[in-house]
């Protein structure tokens, strides 16, 4: 069942699953299912998936490459050029980083998920996105079927979006990241985790305090996963901070300037809309819920069905929708469903 391989612990059976090693293998499993016209779902950590109950008709790919190579890059910096393949667990190349004094990934701490996923959605936390380190791809293009190398500006990044997110045209096969060779995390931006540090936002703190805050701050939020927690059985953030016009900000709302746009939190309109902490819990649902510990993680809270999880999701967009007039969108990637 594909719900073994995702943190929702929700999804159906596969027609066949296959284990991509290397990255040779990655390529000739999906070479080959192509040839075949046989559909592909690729599977990593499977921490942002949200799979149909009625499964998969094609071959899932489990994509467990997982070598890790690291070189100088720039001597005058000094800086690692860091390339690490797609099926390197996210947070071991965080930890690994902070062990060998490669900077720039510390806030990024304890995300879920695979190396090769996290382009796609130009994953961020606390401040941070890969975007700001990532030097260069190799991907496979399904539909001329050469690797190609590609550079940031061909990735099209932005607020947890990339060239990669709205196509199955690509598959990550490795990624490199330029590394600063420091103990100290790269200037901390986000207020929470310098308050925690006990610095001002835009200074300096070793990695490994940064790290240690960050880790402590997602486990509030229920966002390292915990086989036993079930407020960390789901995607994380179900829905994306949306962008509004400077005068559309409710009172109220948290709010924040990027790339000359305002955004806003998700889980303020959440909240404020009728939808706190544990939702679904007392009103008839028991199944699925929003986070007791997060509003903007809905929850798998044991023998639930992703139909289920999916009429919470609409029953929350719609709240928002008739409370603020702003519809939220998914930040997880829907599998053979549709919100």
């Amino acid at each position: 069942m594909l719900a073994e391989l995702t943190t929702l612990r929700l999804g159906g059976p596969a027609a066949r699953v296959v284990t991509a090693r290397t990255v040779d293998e990655l390529v000739e499993l999906v070479r080959a299912a192509d040839a075949a016209g046989e559909p592909v779902l690729l599977v990593g950590g499977g921490s942002n998936l949200v799979l149909a109950d009625e499964g998969w008709a094609g071959v899932v790919v489990l994509v467990r490459c997982a070598e890790l190579r690291a070189a100088f890059w720039d001597f005058a910096e000094p800086r690692f050029s860091v390339t690490a393949e797609a099926g390197v667990t996210w947070d071991d190349l965080v930890a690994q980083s902070i062990a060998n004094d490669w900077s720039g990934l510390a806030a990024m701490s304890g995300i879920p998920g695979s190396v090769g996923a996290t382009p796609v959605q130009n994953v961020g936390a606390y401040g941070s996105e890969v975007s700001d380190t990532i030097t260069g791809l190799r991907v496979l293009d399904r539909e001329t079927g050469a690797i190609e190398r590609w550079d940031p500006a061909q990735c099209g990044f932005g607020f947890r979006t990339s060239a990669f997110k709205h196509t199955d045209r690509y598959v990550v096969l490795d990624v490199t990241f330029g590394l600063t060779n420091s103990t100290d995390a790269p200037p901390v931006r986000y207020a929470e985790v310098a308050r925690r540090l006990g610095i001002e936002p835009g200074a300096a703190a070793p990695s490994a305090a940064v790290r240690d805050v960050v880790l402590e701050l997602r486990r509030s939020k229920g966002m390292v996963l915990d086989p036993d927690d079930h407020d960390t059985w789901s995607v994380g953030s179900f829905f994306v901070n949306p962008f509004v016009a400077p005068g559309d900000v409710p009172d109220g709302c948290p709010h924040w300037v990027v790339d000359d746009q305002v955004k806003l939190s998700a889980a303020w309109l959440i909240e404020n809309a009728g939808f706190g902490k544990g939702y679904g819990l007392d009103h008839g649902r028991g199944t699925v819920a929003v986070s007791t510990k997060h509003t903007l993680a809905l929850t798998n809270r044991g023998g639930a069905t992703t139909a289920e999880l999916l009429e919470l999701a609409r029953v929350i967009r719609t709240g928002v929708e008739d409370k603020f007039g702003i519809r939220l969108r998914p930040e997880a990637h829907l599998v053979g469903v549709q919100l």
